[in-house]
């Protein structure tokens, strides 16, 4: 009898609590937090602080938007892609091109198919074809490269079809220059050694390989890339994007000024099946904030909300589209991007 009225007991205690132990009002619902992901990167890089950022300032306001986002170190973009795609993320971070990629079925999704059901939200930090020479080469601009020896990137690599891409922009032929084809991790040293006249990287600023390649003893500058002879390029490719390397980064490179250049976009994806409160009130949270956003890392310091409406070429997503719009910032996006 003891026991049965011990169970009663506590029984009812369990109950009492269920009902009073919370601070919900009577009367009113508690709205359900939802759970969100971002995929982002290796752990040192840009990707990995650039997704912590975004939760950081989403999570900050878990009690207005009831979302609560977490970060998940991953192998990168094509990874991000597939994973937003198949629904084990919300979000990723990927880069622009392979964002183009995907959406109209090409390079690794040739045999899937293009994948309609990707969505834009927005560009973020650039990455610029940065483009390095010693100054004792005596090389100032693209077209001096002829007849320099210059590092390509390794086969296979991202930075290989980038420099491809700027050579055939200029009518240079590959074999117009003694062409190279290393890891960018290997030419610094190739250029501080004299071995190299200049390299290709594309890459986030502020970079530590950069850092290496202009504070040895060899003097090195960073070239500008620009020209008219780039508009073919930008008109065909929208993943590319004009980008600006700022000198204070590199204080020990032999530049004055800031150098112009292109390159492609970091890119935060979704997918068409997120929903839009979810989308817009992320949306809102960075671009409400930028300033706040520009303070978390300092790939971030040279964005301005236009910016980081270029480079995109999957649709936006509606609930993105609905914040830039409220903001009046819909008119810089490309009109192949709105599709209600």
């Amino acid at each position: 009898m003891k026991i049965k009225l011990l169970i009663l007991t506590l029984f009812g205690m369990g109950l009492l609590f269920s009902l009073g132990g919370c601070d919900q009002k009577p009367g009113k619902e508690k709205t359900a937090t939802r759970f969100v992901s971002i995929g982002t990167g290796g752990v040192t890089g840009v990707y990995y602080p650039t997704g912590g950022a975004i939760s950081q300032m989403i999570n900050q306001k878990s009690e207005l938007y009831h979302i609560k986002a977490t970060v998940e170190s991953t192998g990168g973009s094509v990874y991000n892609i597939n994973a937003v795609l198949s629904g084990d993320l919300h979000f990723g971070i990927a880069q622009s091109d392979r964002q183009y990629q995907a959406y109209h079925g090409m390079a690794e999704w040739k045999e899937k198919g293009a994948q309609r059901d990707l969505r834009s939200v927005f560009s973020i930090h650039p990455e610029s074809i940065t483009l390095l020479a010693s100054s004792e080469s005596e090389i100032e601009t693209v077209r001096d490269l002829i007849g320099k020896r210059v590092n390509l990137g390794n086969p296979g690599s991202g930075q290989l079809g980038n420099s491809r891409d700027v050579l055939q922009a200029f009518a240079i032929k590959e074999e117009d220059i003694k062409a190279e084809f290393v890891k960018a991790v290997e030419a610094p040293g190739l250029l501080q050694d004299e071995r190299l006249d200049a390299f290709f990287y594309t890459v986030g600023h502020p970079n530590g390989n950069i850092k290496e390649a202009t504070s040895g003893r060899i003097h090195v500058k960073i070239i500008p890339i620009q020209g008219e002879e780039l508009i073919p390029l930008l008109e065909k490719y929208p993943y590319y994007a004009p980008s600006i390397i700022p000198t204070k980064l590199y204080p020990s490179a032999d530049n004055k000024k800031d150098i112009p250049t292109l390159g492609v976009k970091a890119t935060l994806i979704t997918s068409k099946s997120v929903d839009e409160d979810t989308v817009y009130a992320l949306t809102k949270e960075v671009f409400d904030h930028l300033d706040e956003f520009k303070t978390l890392h300092p790939a971030y310091q040279i964005l301005s909300k236009e910016d980081m409406l270029k480079g995109l070429s999957a649709p936006i997503h509606k609930g993105a589209l609905k914040y830039f719009r409220e903001a009046g910032l819909d008119g810089f996006l490309r009109p192949g991007l709105i599709k209600d």
